[in-house]
C-alpha cells in the first residue's frame, strides 16, 4: 500500500507563491545563496544567547532566556542536557574563531569544576535532572511555582551530558583527565533493563530513568539497580523502545563503554508490528523481518507519497537527527540511517508545502502562544495523535488498511497556522544544505523570527506570532549543526574514538531499514509482508570495516506496557 498524497496537498502546493521543486514558497529574501558568511553570522548570534544564559561562576546555562537576553528573564533551572549542550557549543565557538582558546578553556573549566562538586547519584555516577544555575544546587522545589520536585535521573539527559564530556576530553587537552574521569564514572548500565521488553522485541531496552525515592504522581517500578550496584531505585514504568529517538544516544554510549551488548540496537521498534492488534499506531507499516546474528527484527516503515522511512515516536526532526550531530550514523549505516535521515528531511519539507505553510522544520519547541509544545509531522510519527504542526492542533487520521474499525476519521484535513522551529531546519544541513539555508533565510527575513541571540525558538507562519525566547537545548543544536557544517564534522571527530567505533560501527552497519526513495523493494511490497533474510555475519562486517570479534547477545524478558515522555522546559 502506497499512501498517495491527499487532495489538499496538490491544491495547496499549486497555489503557493513561488514554488521550488518540493512546493515551498521562496520569496526574494529566501533566494539567498548558501554561503559560509550567513551561517557564521547565525553562529555568532546564537553563541551570544548561550553566553547570556550562562552563570560565569558555575559555568551552568539556564534552560531558557527571554528574546531580549535580559538577565532577569533567564530561568532558575537547568538540566544535564543543557549543560552538555553548552560545553559542546563552547568547543564550536572556539573552533569557529568566535572566541579565543583562553576564554573557551576558562568557560569549560568552570563547568567541569561545578560538575565535579554538585550532587549526583553515587551508585551510578549519574546526574539529577534539575539544578540551579546560580550555585549548582539540586532542585527539590520548582523555582517558578514552589511545587515539589522528585529527584529524577534521566537516561537520555545524562546521555547528552556524557557525550559532551567525551568531546571536552578530546577538544581541550588541559581538561582531558578531569572530563574523562567524570565520563568514566557514569555507568549507563544502570538504565538498561535486560528483561524489560515487549514480547515482539528480541532484547532488553533502556528505562527512561529512575527516582531515588518513590515519586508522587508518576508510574514507577521499584527494582535493584541494573548495573549490579547495591540498593534499589524506582524506575520509570516506560522503556525507550522506539529506534528513531533522541534516546538512542544513551544506548550508543552504553555499547561503547561495554556496559550493554551491541544487540541492544536491535531491541527497539522501527515501527510497531503491522497486524491489526497494533492498529492504534498512525499508519499501517510496510516491511520485512530481518535477522541480525540470530535475532529477528521487524524492519517496518511508514510512507509519505512514494517515500518509505522509519518514523519517530512523534514525527519531529529532533528525535530523528539530534544523535546524528555527534555519531556519524549516515556514514556507518548506509543502508539504515544513510537512507532514513535524508528521507526524513524530505518528508518535513513536503509537509511544509502540502500544508500550505511555505516554510518547514517541525520539532518540540516553545509555543508562540505561550509555554512549550511538541511539534512534528503527524504522519511521520508512530504516536496515534502525533506531534502536530499547527496552532489549531490539526490531527491527520488515515485508514489503518484492512482492519475493521480502524478507518481514518480525518484523512484529508485543512491545516491552519503552522509553527516552524528553526533548530529543526538546522538539523537538516547535512542532507538538504541549500534548501535548509534558504528556508532559514526566509524564516528570518519574511517572518522576523530573529533577535540578538539568533533565531527565536518558534514562529507561527500565518499569524507571524513568535515565541520570543531562546531555549538552551535548541540553541546548542544550532551551534552543533553549524559547527559540523563549517568545521568538517568537528563534533563527530571529537566524540568518536577507536574503541567507540570498534564496538558501535559494526552493529550500525549491519542494519537495513525498509527505507526507500521510490517504490519499495519487492520483499517489502504490500501491507505487512515479511521475507526473512539470512543473518548478517560477522565475517561480512569484518570484510567491509576490518572489525572483528563483535558478539551480539540474545536476552529474554517480559513487557511493561505504559509509556511516559520526559518533561522538558515549559
Amino acid at each position: 500500500m502506497t499512501r498517495r498524497r491527499p487532495r489538499w496537498a496538490a491544491a495547496l502546493a499549486a497555489t503557493a507563491l513561488g514554488v521550488t521543486g518540493c512546493g515551498l514558497a521562496t520569496s526574494s529574501a529566501a533566494a539567498a545563496p548558501t554561503d559560509e558568511a550567513e551561517l557564521r553570522e547565525y553562529a555568532t548570534d546564537t553563541w551570544a544567547s548561550m553566553v547570556a544564559m550562562t552563570d560565569t561562576a558555575t559555568g551552568l546555562p539556564s534552560d531558557n532566556i527571554g528574546g531580549d537576553l535580559a538577565p532577569a528573564s533567564a530561568s532558575a533551572y537547568t538540566s544535564p542536557t543543557n549543560i552538555g549542550g553548552y560545553l559542546w557549543s563552547t568547543v564550536v565557538a572556539r573552533d569557529l574563531g568566535l572566541i579565543g582558546g583562553d576564554e573557551a578553556r576558562e568557560r569549560m573549566t568552570a563547568t567541569i569544576g561545578t560538575l565535579e562538586t554538585i550532587e549526583r547519584h553515587p551508585a551510578s555516577g549519574m546526574y539529577f535532572n534539575w539544578y540551579a544555575p546560580s550555585d549548582g544546587r539540586m532542585l527539590t522545589t520548582w523555582p517558578d511555582t514552589g511545587d515539589p520536585v522528585d529527584p529524577f535521573l534521566s537516561s537520555v539527559d545524562n546521555g547528552w551530558l556524557a557525550a559532551a564530556l567525551r568531546i571536552v576530553a578530546e577538544a581541550e587537552p588541559a581538561l582531558h583527565d578531569r572530563s574523562r574521569a567524570l565520563y568514566d564514572s557514569m555507568d549507563f548500565g544502570a538504565f538498561f533493563d535486560p528483561v524489560g521488553k515487549q514480547p515482539t522485541l528480541p532484547t532488553g531496552t533502556n528505562r527512561g530513568g529512575f527516582w531515588v525515592t518513590a515519586p508522587t504522581g508518576n508510574c514507577s517500578v521499584e527494582a535493584p539497580l541494573y548495573n549490579g550496584a547495591a540498593g534499589t531505585v524506582f524506575y520509570t514504568c516506560h522503556h525507550y523502545d522506539t529506534t528513531v529517538s533522541e534516546s538512542r544516544i544513551a544506548t550508543y554510549l552504553a555499547i561503547a563503554d561495554g556496559r550493554i551488548p551491541p544487540s541492544s540496537l536491535y531491541g527497539t521498534f522501527r515501527t510497531m508490528p503491522e497486524s491489526c492488534d497494533w492498529s492504534w499506531q498512525e499508519q499501517r507499516p510496510i516491511g520485512t523481518t530481518r535477522q541480525y546474528s540470530g535475532l529477528n527484527v521487524y524492519e517496518g516503515a511508514y510512507q509519505y507519497d512514494e517515500l518509505a522511512f522509519v518514523p519517530s515516536w512523534g514525527g519531529s526532526m529532533f528525535e530523528a537527527l539530534m544523535p546524528d550531530l555527534l555519531v556519524p550514523e549516515a556514514e556507518w549505516g548506509p543502508h539504515s540511517w544513510g537512507l532514513n535521515h535524508p528521507i526524513t528531511v524530505e518528508v518535513q519539507r513536503r509537509h511544509g508545502a502540502d500544508a500550505g505553510y511555505g516554510y518547514w522544520g517541525f520539532s518540540p519547541a516553545s509555543n508562540p502562544e505561550g509555554g512549550y509544545r511538541e511539534y512534528g509531522v503527524d504522519l511521520a510519527g508512530i504516536r496515534a495523535d502525533g506531534y502536530l504542526s499547527d496552532t489549531e492542533n490539526t490531527d491527520v487520521d488515515i485508514d489503518y488498511t484492512d482492519c475493521p474499525g480502524a478507518e481514518g476519521t480525518n484523512p484529508d484535513p485543512s491545516f491552519g497556522d503552522g509553527v516552524v522551529t528553526p533548530h529543526a531546519a538546522f538539523l537538516a544541513l547535512p542532507y538538504a544544505t541549500e534548501a535548509a539555508v534558504q528556508n532559514l533565510h526566509a524564516i528570518r527575513h519574511d517572518l522576523g523570527a530573529y533577535g540578538p541571540g539568533g533565531f527565536l525558538d518558534a514562529v507561527a507562519v500565518k499569524s507571524g506570532t513568535v515565541a520570543d525566547r531562546y531555549l538552551s537545548l535548541d540553541q546548542s543544536m544550532i551551534m552543533a549543526a553549524i559547527g559540523n557544517h563549517l568545521g568538517d564534522d568537528l563534533l563527530k571527530r571529537y566524540f568518536v574514538d577507536e574503541v567507540l567505533e570498534s564496538r558501535l560501527r559494526p552493529a550500525i552497519a549491519a542494519q537495513r531499514f525498509s527505507a526507500s526513495w521510490g517504490t519499495p523493494e519487492p520483499e517489502a511490497a504490500g501491507a505487512g509482508t515479511t521475507a526473512p533474510q539470512l543473518a548478517d555475519t560477522g565475517a561480512e562486517r569484518s570484510a567491509v570495516f576490518g572489525l572483528a570479534g563483535v558478539v551480539l547477545l540474545t536476552l529474554g524478558g517480559v513487557a511493561l506496557g505504559s509509556r511516559m515522555r520526559r518533561r522538558r522546559s515549559a
